[in-house]
């Protein structure tokens, strides 16, 4: 600690000691280190009870236990003269004790009654002890007496007295009989407060022999019985009926006497016929209803804890049918002395001054008396610096030595207290008792609390800092209590950190050092929810928790607030319950809480289980009557669901045994139900609850319940007439159930007749059926039936008439007149005559018109094709044939339909119709692709809907920007299928426009797209045709191949998509390898690419595809399939194979090993060696660019054309023809690679191949073919 800060603990020590303060005491600390070392004056610890009653079979113990530095001696008085316990045998003191033992074992223990007093005195002061009553417990016997019988007549009031014999402490009564069974008592009979037995009118059955009082001594458990007293009843002058009068207390007021703190108990005992009775009422207030209690069947009113509030007057009230009576009991409350501070110990440095206060209260008020170390302070030695005011002693200016132990007694008539209170003179630096280092911890937004207990005399000041700041912390938000603690109200995370706390005085200053570690709260952020839950499925409460990372969490679930079951059904996960298979017992609130060392949370939610109702229970069946009955039921446990409604059902035992049918519904909250019934029916009744989960199961079913047969209430329903045949109508119905029968003989009355003609009804009675069939009727006429049902006990009501028909016959004839109306090439109407309903003989369903195309009308013969038909419903004459080819002949009829099916067609009509615009060419072929010209092919349109009068071609030609040129358009006549299209621009990308036409116009368009190549003398011919392939995906279109040389392929498309990663890939026809993958520039639109080094007479398989950035494709072209040419054989002799070319290679060897051995001796002789004629001797021009002015491959002059090809092999004449070369054409681009442009031509043809001077010599990436070599020598 720096001087600054000792400079301000010091002075502020100083300060405190300077003002003088007032000291009213300082606790001496309970830590055993410190008491070791501090002088203390005696202090009572433990002491018998002030009235202590004695077992005379037991010894007797008295205690009396002291404290103090040094230790107290102890010695005691008894009837306030010295005891001398050394010289009684009987008596021992307990080692470091006060503590009496007195063995009265053969000895009388009244010997030892009397009033002990303990002292415990040491250098310091004196202490003593209350007076302790020493009284031996007594149980005396009942003095015999002759008791003669109590003679009384009915009716009249009667007192068994008891009278027990005084004892210590006093007996317990109760009456028994000899039989030791307690006597009963009621409002009529009852005890009293002092045990006599009160009849507030005797009955005859009041006699008997055996009253008997019993007393029981509770501290010698001992019973003691008094004489049986007999009462006999009398009936010759029984008492009459009278108004109740008090027994106890007599009179008509009383007073009693209650002390503070104590028991009052009122009691008012009444007589009267009938029995009265009592109730009590406070005049002055209401009655303590918190500490009141009535007993002895009202008669007896108990108040605990005496209140001096508690004094007035209480009425207490016997009344019966005749009037009542009143008497007051006026309540007055006294007290003994008690406490309202008692004198507390001091601890005062020399010269402080200090207070001791004894307030006491009590009724009458107490009288205070001082003592000093047991001697009463007008009798101690006269001391200046002290001070007696009536309850208080003041001390001032003490010194070392004074310490003494001051005695209180505060005593009136109820009793006394004794306190004592030691004055401590002390001076001792400060020390504090905080254990150092302690670690706090403490919740965000919660008060912290940090220790610094201190001891000294004078009282230590306390102050506390933080971290290393220098200033006190006495200021918000920190408040630093009286006893050194130091509070911060509103924890936060700031507040924590290292604090130390001094203690100083002047006699010296202590530190010490503790650690606030401020956490975050605990919470729960996902609380569980109340849930509702069937039963046997599963319920899961949430409950998710945030803490503080430095803590750690206990989860704990419980169920109404105790532990959850021990059944494996419930699983506690980390932040979740879940109960399986849930039952109705595991219903009730189920609470997570969630604990850490510091905090705790927790939250709570009901599981309610719910499952189908139980099914109602004691059907009855009443208000019986022919028609109906009335049923009702006990609904059954809900189970936690409300009953939404019950479901009545019944099932016929005479119709249909073992069906249940659904009857009525009613309201979850009836539990009645009248129910409508049928006659003839055997009916048992049974209902279902049916709540949210579902129906309960069915109860137990009714009684039966038999209704008698009656006539039919309904007749069949659903009947219809309809014929099947020409010559029929056949009558059918919806049979009656058995319930609808309404008695035995169930039969069908079938009624009909022609409709709109005078003639009776015809009838037929039948059983067991649901249709008739009336023979010999006219064709489709009408007919009125009706079918009635009857049975033994009568008919049904009436029916009515339903109309129907007799069967139907084909129509007889077709429409007539038709006639075609041709509206265009595709369309015609066609028109009739509607039949007559005579012929129809039947219901009109409509016309059926067929129709089919003859032939095309440029064609001779007949072509016919599939018939088509047409049906118009109802009674229509005219029609639309749509769907027409134009310039074709047709053929129709028409047939009328009815519901029996079609009449004979309508004579044949022919119709033509007119031309129309032709169909597309059936196909448009490219071929012979050149450098400016290629050849088109078609084919006429295979519909040509007329006269084909030629064809349209329209071309024209698309940039790399797919941007489209001038128009160029050709006609040609219908008999072409051919042209040489000449004069195009040579690489470039044309899109062609051909259709057909007719007088009528031009048909549908078809189109093609092409590319013409470059100069025929570096491009092969392509074994296949260029092919036009589709892609698969919409990213491609326009994807096109060609051969180039015996090695090489150009692959051109156009591309559209967003992804930028293309790859041209290839692959062996019928290989197993993978696929060999170049990559492409992504570019939009219009590419071509240079598959180069292909072997030559193979097939290949080449794609192009699109992958994203995980190496997947998401875009491909179909595979085409390119085939190069074999290798063009040569006629020179393979020199390699020649003896002679062998020896000559070995000797041209050998002549240059000489020449290099001459060259290095000649160097080292410092002479020069010709290499700039050497390499002119041997130069091996390259081969002229191509020229930038017009683009086209550079012409060599006559002086290269002997020159061979860079890596190809020269023939045995010596010289090259532009034919026989056999080079890629990447040996004349850059780098090797060739790249085409947009439209399909080459990028920087020849032009990237950097001339090369006379100073570059014959350098070449390729090793030199031994021709080669052999030239440069030439």
């Amino acid at each position: 600690m720096d001087r600054k800060r000792k400079w301000v603990l010091n002075s502020g020590a100083l300060l405190v000691i300077f003002l003088g303060r007032m000291t009213t005491g300082l606790e001496v600390p309970l830590d055993p280190k410190v008491l070791e070392g501090l002088p203390q004056p005696p202090t009572i610890t433990h002491q018998s009870s002030k009235d202590f009653i004695i077992d005379p079979r037991e010894n007797i113990l008295i205690y009396c236990e002291a404290k103090g530095k040094p230790h107290p001696s102890f010695s005691w008085t008894r009837n306030g003269t010295h005891f001398d316990v050394e010289k009684d045998s009987k008596v021992l003191m307990k080692p470091s004790s006060g503590t009496l033992v007195i063995d009265i074992s053969g000895e009388k223990a009244e010997a030892y009654e009397g009033i002990y007093q303990c002292t415990a005195r040491n250098e310091h002061g004196t202490a003593v002890s209350n007076n302790i009553v020493i009284r031996q417990s007594r149980s005396p016997l009942w003095s015999k007496e002759r008791k003669e019988a109590i003679m009384v007549q009915v009716g009249v009031s009667l007192v068994l007295q008891c009278r027990p014999p005084a004892g210590l402490p006093p007996p317990i009564i109760f009456w028994m009989d000899n039989n030791f069974q307690r006597l009963p008592q009621n409002t009529r009979v009852s005890q009293a407060l002092n045990g006599d037995l009160y009849f507030s009118n005797v009955l005859l059955d009041d006699t008997r022999n055996d009253y008997i009082c019993y007393a029981r001594f509770p501290h010698t458990q001992t019973i003691q019985q008094k004489q049986p007293i007999t009462v006999k009843v009398l009936d010759n002058s029984p008492s009459g009926e009278r108004r109740p009068s008090f027994m106890a207390p007599p009179g008509r007021s009383s007073t009693q006497m209650a002390l503070r703190g104590g028991v009052l108990e009122l009691e008012c005992i009444a007589e009267g016929l009938p029995t009265p009775e009592v109730s009590w009422y406070k005049e002055s207030g209401d009655l303590p209803s918190s500490r009141m209690s009535f007993h002895n069947f009202q008669k007896t009113l108990k108040i605990a804890d005496v209140m001096e509030a508690d004094a007035g007057d209480y009425r207490c009230t016997a009344k019966n049918s005749l009037g009542s009576a009143h008497h007051i009991i006026k309540v007055n409350v006294k007290a003994a002395p008690f406490w309202i501070s008692a004198p507390r110990n001091l601890i005062l440095a020399p010269k402080e001054t200090g207070i001791l206060t004894c307030r006491v209260s009590g009724d009458p008020k107490p009288q205070i008396a001082w003592s000093v170390n047991g001697v009463p302070i007008e009798d101690s030695p006269k001391d200046m610096s002290r001070k007696v005011e009536d309850a208080t002693v003041i001390l001032s200016d003490v010194q070392t030595g004074s310490s003494a132990v001051y005695q209180c007694n505060a005593s009136n008539e109820f009793g006394y207290l004794l306190a004592n209170a030691f004055v401590n003179v002390l001076a001792e630096a400060p020390r504090v008792l905080t254990p150092p280092n302690n670690v706090y911890q403490v919740i965000t937004n919660n008060p912290a609390f940090l220790d610094c207990a201190s001891f000294g005399s004078p009282i230590p000041t306390i102050t506390w800092f933080k971290d290393s700041q220098t200033s006190i912390l006495n200021r918000d938000p920190y408040v630093i209590h009286n006893n050194g603690t130091l509070e911060i109200n509103v924890a936060q995370s700031l507040n924590s950190g290292k604090y130390t706390c001094i203690a100083s005085n002047n006699l010296g200053t202590r530190e010490n050092h503790v650690y606030l570690e401020v956490k975050e709260p605990t919470r729960i952020l996902a609380q569980p929810e109340y849930m509702v839950v069937q039963r046997n499925r599963k319920a899961v409460f949430e409950c998710k928790v945030k803490h503080d990372p430095t803590l750690i969490p206990t989860m704990n679930w419980l169920k109404d607030n105790g532990e959850l079951p021990d059944d494996e059904r419930f699983l506690v996960d980390t932040d979740s319950l879940t109960i399986n298979d849930v039952t109705e017992e595991d219903e009730g609130t189920y609470t997570c809480v969630m604990n850490t060392t510091l905090d705790q949370d927790s939250a709570s939610a009901m599981l309610t289980v719910v499952e189908e109702p139980d099914p109602p229970t004691d059907l009855e069946l009443t208000d019986q009557r022919e028609r109906s009955v009335q049923l009702t039921w006990i609904p059954g446990d809900e189970h936690n669901s409300p009953t939404q409604k019950f479901l009545v059902q019944y099932e016929d035992l005479l119709h249909q045994a073992g069906v249940w049918h659904n009857l009525t519904e009613e309201e979850g909250t009836k539990t009645t139900a009248h129910l409508d019934l049928s006659p003839y029916a055997y009916y048992s009744f049974r209902v279902l609850a049916v709540n949210h989960v579902g129906y309960s199961r069915p109860s137990q079913p009714s009684r039966q319940y038999r209704t008698n047969p009656a006539a039919p209430d309904v007749n069949p329903t659903d009947v219809h007439g309809v014929g099947t045949e020409h010559n029929n109508l056949v009558i059918s119905w919806k049979e009656l159930t058995g319930l609808q029968s309404n008695g035995p003989g169930l039969q069908y009355k079938v009624n009909w007749r022609q409709k709109d003609v005078e003639e009776d009804w015809s009838s037929e009675t039948v059983a067991n059926a649901s249709k008739y069939v009336v023979s010999g009727t006219p064709t489709f006429v009408p007919y009125e039936v009706k079918v009635q049902a009857v049975n033994d006990y009568g008919n049904g009501p009436a029916p009515e008439a339903v109309e129907g028909y007799s069967g139907e016959d084909v129509p007889m004839s077709a429409p007539e007149s038709v006639q075609v109306l041709v509206q265009n090439g595709t369309l015609a109407e066609v028109h009739w005559e509607p039949v007559l309903t005579s012929v129809v003989r039947g219901r009109l369903q409509g016309y059926k018109v067929s129709y089919w195309r003859e032939r095309s009308l440029h064609q001779a013969e007949a072509q016919q094709e599939e018939q088509q038909v047409l049906a118009f419903s109802g009674n229509r004459t005219d029609g639309r044939l749509p769907g027409l080819k134009p310039y074709s002949l047709y053929t129709l009829n028409i047939r009328v339909v009815n519901g029996k099916g079609e009449g004979p067609p309508s004579p044949n009509h022919n119709f033509e119709t007119p031309e129309g615009v032709p169909g597309p060419p059936s196909f448009l072929r490219i071929k012979n692709t050149n450098m400016d010209s290629l050849t088109l092919e078609w084919g006429p349109p295979q519909d040509n809907n007329g006269r084909l009068t030629g064809y349209t071609l329209k071309y024209q030609p698309v940039n790399s920007s797919n941007e489209l040129g001038p128009v160029e358009e050709m006609m040609f006549p219908a008999n072409e299928t051919t042209v040489i299209l000449s004069d195009l621009k040579y690489s470039t990308r044309y899109k062609f426009y051909f259709n057909a036409k007719t007088i009528k116009g031009s048909g549908p368009t078809i189109t093609e797209e092409a590319v013409t190549i470059m100069d025929e003398a570096f491009i092969q011919q392509p074994i296949v045709d260029v092919v036009k392939v589709h892609s698969i995906g919409p990213a491609f279109t326009n994807v096109n191949s060609s051969v180039v040389g015996e090695e090489g392929a150009v692959i051109s498309w156009e591309y559209f998509g967003p992804d930028k990663n293309v790859y041209v890939e290839y692959i062996v026809e019928n290989s197993k390898e993978d696929w060999t993958k170049e990559f492409v520039n992504g570019s939009s639109g219009s590419q071509t690419y240079l598959i180069k080094g292909l072997k030559p007479g193979t097939s290949y398989r080449v794609r192009v595809v699109v992958k994203d950035h995980s190496e997947a494709t998401i875009h491909s072209t179909e595979e085409l399939v390119i085939t190069l040419p074999e290798a063009m054989k040569s006629n020179q002799v393979d020199l390699a194979t020649q003896g002679w070319f062998i020896g000559l290679m070995c000797a041209i060897a050998l002549l240059i090993l000489v020449l290099l051995i001459i060259c290095f001796i000649k160097r080292n002789k410092g002479g020069k060696y010709p290499v700039k004629e050497k390499e002119d001797a041997h130069h091996d021009p390259e081969i002229q660019p191509m020229k930038d002015d017009d683009g086209t491959f550079g012409e060599y002059s006559d002086t290269e054309d002997h020159k061979p090809l860079k890596g190809s092999r020269t023939p045995s004449n010596g010289t090259v023809k532009r034919d026989d070369s056999d080079d890629s054409l990447v040996d004349y681009g850059e780098g090797g690679d060739g790249q085409f442009n947009e439209d399909g031509s080459f990028i920087g043809q020849y032009s990237g191949k950097k001339e090369k001077d006379t100073h570059e010599g014959n350098e070449s990436s390729e090793a030199p073919s031994p021709v080669n070599a052999m030239n440069s020598f030439v």
